[in-house]
């Protein structure tokens, strides 16, 4: 595979990254299968994997397959998400910054991580917190480069002003959600993350495995809805949308996942796609389609069926921020909703 940079850290990174979520008890619970298929992984020329704490035991699985191949690997792991019942096991706060990376350190069997993410923004937090936390930790080479996933595009530049003005590391990458399906992050986070140098990696580009090719309009189901993550599975317009990304991918002679891999980061401001296999099935599929380039005319039939900066339909899996998930910090006090 060529490589490309992480943004502006020096680091450089395959297009395609393991992400290693549904290698242990999230997935596929065999540890050692989880082992063979990162093995694979770096023998296909991946050098990137990105995981986090709360996915079960991903990372320990990770540090058992990177025993004696560490240095050949840029390690991503993420923080923020509850991994047992403590209240202050989660979040990011420097309190539990401090916890969390050393229990990652463990898992992952290494003494730095390569990129140590904020998984969701944390509101509860000021930002002064959780960066002057991650400083610290860069100074003293328990971690290299520090990146944040879903965060809005006013989030980062506040972040990025703050890092500025008080000294402190700046968040080097972002990892939002991108696919054919999921396009909302073209019309404004990769551009704010390509005005400051960041790096961007982005999650789920077969859109929750709706991109697979494996469900047909009128054949959606419980099986769909739970296995694509998809708020709303029979939305007849994202099935619609797939049925003619299939049959553009058939007349271009290749697998719908290697057209959608392909998509995800043909866009400049991406760096890399994360595909994240739960057998050695999909990794190969994955690894198959690494060098597959879309032309032009692809690309602009893509943008026919689902608009640039465009979305259709929604995952759940998608961070939407508590002012739009709380319902009282949407809605005035019924005090002051009486009617006039």
């Amino acid at each position: 595979m060529q490589y490309r940079p992480l943004g502006r850290t020096g680091i450089q990174v395959t297009p395609y990254a393991l992400g290693a979520m549904m290698l242990g008890s999230f997935g596929n619970p065999d540890r050692k299968e989880g082992v063979r298929i990162i093995h694979r992984a770096l023998e296909g020329g991946i050098n990137f994997i990105d995981t986090a704490d709360r996915y079960g035991d991903s990372e320990e699985v990770v540090g058992e397959a990177l025993v004696g191949r560490r240095d050949d690997v840029v390690l991503a792991t993420k923080f923020w998400g509850p991994v047992d019942d403590d209240v202050n096991h989660r979040g990011a706060s420097r309190r539990w910054i401090r916890q969390a990376v050393e229990r990652s350190l463990r898992n992952l069997q290494t003494d730095r991580i390569d990129l140590y993410q904020l998984h969701r923004p944390e509101p509860d937090t000021d930002i002064d917190e959780t960066l002057s936390a991650l400083t610290d930790l860069v100074r003293e080479g328990k971690v290299l480069a520090i990146g944040t996933s879903s965060m809005r595009g006013s989030e980062i530049v506040e972040a990025q002003w703050v890092s500025e003005r008080r000294g402190f590391e700046r968040f080097r990458t972002e990892q939002p959600n991108y696919s054919i399906l999921d396009r909302e992050i073209e019309r404004e986070i990769l551009p704010v993350a390509q005005r400051y140098g960041m790096g961007t990696l982005v999650y789920s580009p077969l859109a929750g495995g709706a991109l697979s090719g494996k469900y047909r309009a009128g054949q959606a189901n419980e099986n769909f809805r739970a296995s694509t993550g998809m708020r709303h599975f029979q939305d007849e317009r994202r099935l619609g949308a797939i049925e003619q990304l299939i049959s553009l991918a058939e007349e271009a002679g290749m697998p719908l996942t290697h057209l959608a891999m392909a998509f995800a980061v043909a866009h400049p401001g991406v760096t890399s796609a994360i595909a994240g296999p739960r057998t050695m099935e999909q990794l190969e599929d994955t690894l198959a389609g690494a060098e597959v380039s879309l032309s032009d005319e692809i690309l602009d039939r893509i943008d026919a069926i689902v608009p640039p900066g465009e979305s259709i339909g929604a995952m759940d899996m998608v961070y939407r921020g508590p002012e739009v998930a709380d319902a009282t910090l949407r809605r005035r006090p019924a005090s002051a909703r009486s009617a006039r």
